[in-house]
């Protein structure tokens, strides 16, 4: 790869966004502001728990996985894309843990919608 590689991939996100006709989901009132741990009556096992990002390619999306050591502490790595190095956050309990992944991914949506907003307001007043 050149040194242009993360500039096309993330000109080719942008065009992929834009170039969606449908329009975007609206969530529910309130929706975003609950954890999706919270919102169901069944525990979460964290060892293994995993979500990913928003956004139309694998190369630049986020991912948050819960993994357990040894010794029953729990870590969040982070990662961008399939071979990134993950980043770790922890030692914590694995209710932290899994709070840590709802509360990133929950973050990444949220910028990530406003992002779309932006860039379909500027289509219309274009």
């Amino acid at each position: 790869m050149n040194d242009s590689a993360p500039t096309d991939h993330a000109l080719a996100a942008i065009a992929s966004i834009r170039d969606r006709p449908e329009a975007p989901a609206v969530p529910e009132p309130g929706a975003a502001d609950k954890p999706e741990a919270v919102k169901g009556s069944v525990p979460v096992e964290a060892d293994g728990y995993s979500k990913t990002g928003p956004g139309p390619l694998q190369a630049i999306r986020l991912k948050w996985t819960v993994r357990r050591d040894e010794g029953g502490n729990y870590f969040v790595e982070e990662t961008i894309g399939d071979n990134s190095v993950p980043i770790n956050t922890g030692p914590m309990t694995g209710d932290a843990a899994v709070k840590l992944v709802d509360e990133r991914d929950s973050e990444a949506r949220r910028r990530f919608e406003g992002i779309k907003r932006e860039m379909t307001a500027r289509d219309v007043s274009e």
